[in-house]
């Protein structure tokens, strides 16, 4: 125990972190949440974006899910440049980006503009993401204590998307909707001399080419399928040119992405990886848990101000449970997954959360609070605890040489599943919502077909149309919102006892066997070791 005590400390002075480590995670866990509560913190703004850019349903989706498709798309890419260049390097780049972007957003005046803004928000997200991790790696050589941090990581993720609609509910409340985005940038203006001055360089090994070329094909791939579901699910037909084309190029280019990684030397994403049960099983929960909570907490802050009529500092108020659960299951998920195993920890997880989003079905057109409040705190806890083990199970899994390709494939996976997720339950939401406002008595066709795009139209043709037509369309768009919110939370719940069945693919005990042993340097190296520091 104490050779292996000591050639930890000997690994963390070999990598420049010494005691100040844990400031260390400090940046980098603002960094995160600084990442996670922007793909968030725009949900409970979305009735005021309406009311004042006037966007389409499908601009209205890109405005939301934008940032977290594109930062998804571009990890990889940023994650190996960083490797190249300089994580460190990277991440401040990405500080600079966010802070301008954020800017842009703010006093964008049409859904364009702001479309644009949320790109170049999920960009610099894309930069800080998976530097954050790798140097978070870096300054945590011993495999016990890295443990520990990727855990308050994940957990932090997780908070920041909770945070995200307290935050943005707060701001709309004092503020215009484009303060949401205006908090980001004194905040990095301070994170930039910061992380300057605190956060160590890193590169790779550098050996191969960098495949600029195999990172734009995932890239422009992934947009294209994810172009043509958005494209479906706004009620496109199947023939039309932005639908079924973006699908099949797509497609076709994450084929030959996968083509090009196995046969390359020095790969992006060694896909092999893949191979292993446990590894390609993890990806597969973090994408299902993601998907649950980010899509959930969109259609949830809908649900509370145009259903319920809360303002929007209240709805971030009623979705506080959400952290405080998150943060619950965060210090309780080291002890739990040494107790219950990677398999029943994430099984557990999912089967809570599954629950929950049933128990939320009793929600209607009145406030429940005590229901609501149960609800969201078995949602949260049962969500971060999914995550915990399946973070970690992941990271495990993966062969040492191989942990930054790994990291990149979760952090990835992490936001695809917050991306599709906004778009599938938008599109099941949608889906169950428009007909139940085909038909309704005294109000013309036209109108019923702009009130199925969204609540808040509807809202705004009942007010053009007045008198009992438009207290006709009203009750009734309410109604098939609840409707739609019922049968989007049983497709959730689906979803969610899938993970679980996944969820019997991973390893029964967490094996920790190797999680102490590190390598004693050699005597030179230990004292080039101390002369260092």
């Amino acid at each position: 125990m104490s050779g292996t005590t000591t050639a930890a400390a000997l690994r963390r002075r070999a990598a420049g972190a010494g005691a100040n480590r844990w400031v260390v995670l400090v940046v980098l866990c603002v960094s995160l949440l600084l990442v996670a509560v922007d793909a968030t913190v725009l949900h409970v703004a979305v009735p005021a974006v309406t009311e004042d850019l006037k966007p389409g349903g499908i601009e209205l989706l890109w405005i939301v899910d934008v940032y977290p498709l594109v930062c998804a798309s571009l990890l990889i890419l940023f994650g190996t440049l960083g490797d190249r260049v300089g994580r460190r390097r990277v991440l401040l780049l990405g500080y600079a980006l966010f802070g301008v972007a954020s800017g842009l957003a703010a006093l964008a005046d049409n859904a364009q503009v702001l479309i644009v803004a949320r790109a170049l928000l999920g960009v610099g997200g894309a930069m800080i993401m998976p530097a954050t991790l790798s140097i978070l790696r870096q300054v945590f050589p011993d495999r016990r204590e890295r443990a520990l941090a990727i855990g308050i990581w994940s957990a932090v993720a997780a908070v920041g998307a909770a945070v995200g609609p307290l935050l943005g509910g707060f701001l709309l409340e004092h503020f215009w909707w484009g303060s949401v985005f205006l908090v980001n940038i004194p905040l990095m203006l301070v994170s930039l001399p910061v992380g300057r001055l605190l956060l160590p360089e890193s590169k790779g090994d550098g050996e191969g080419p960098w495949d600029v070329v195999g990172a734009l094909m995932a890239a422009i791939g992934l947009f294209g399928v994810v172009l043509g579901v958005k494209r479906l699910g706004g009620g496109e037909s199947v023939g039309s040119l932005l639908t079924v084309p973006p699908l099949v190029v797509g497609a076709a280019l994450l084929a030959a992405f996968v083509r090009r990684q196995r046969r390359r030397a020095q790969p992006l994403v060694d896909l092999k990886m893949f191979a292993r049960p446990a590894f390609s099983t993890s990806v597969g929960c973090i994408v299902l848990a993601m998907l649950a909570l980010v899509g959930l907490e969109l259609i949830a802050a809908q649900y509370l101000q145009l259903v319920l009529g809360l303002s929007p500092l209240e709805t971030g108020l009623r979705l506080l449970p959400l952290t405080f659960a998150a943060m619950a299951a965060g210090l309780a998920g080291a002890r739990m997954l040494r107790r219950l195993g990677p398999r029943w920890m994430v099984c557990f997880g999912f089967c809570l959360t599954a629950f929950a989003v049933v128990l939320l079905t009793a929600l209607g057109r009145t406030d429940d609070c005590a229901l609501m409040l149960t609800g969201f705190v078995l949602l949260g806890f049962g969500l971060e605890t999914t995550l915990f083990g399946a973070y970690e199970s992941m990271l495990s899994e993966a062969p040492q040489e191989q942990a930054g390709g790994a990291a990149a494939i979760g952090e990835t996976s992490y936001q695809l599943g917050a991306g599709i997720g906004i778009a599938l339950l938008g599109t099941v939401m949608n889906a169950a919502y428009a007909p139940g406002l085909s038909d309704v008595p005294g109000v013309p066709a036209s109108a019923s077909a702009s009130a199925g795009h969204s609540l808040g139209e509807a809202y705004e043709v009942a007010a053009q149309l007045g008198g009992t037509a438009g207290v006709a369309l009203r009750h009734a768009a309410r109604d098939a919102f609840v409707h739609g919110l019922h049968v989007t939370l049983l497709v959730s719940a689906g979803l969610l006892l899938l993970g679980a069945v996944m969820a019997l693919r991973l390893p029964r005990v967490m094996q920790c066997e190797g999680a102490g042993e590190v390598e004693l340097p050699a005597p030179r190296d230990a004292a080039e070791s101390r002369v260092s520091v």
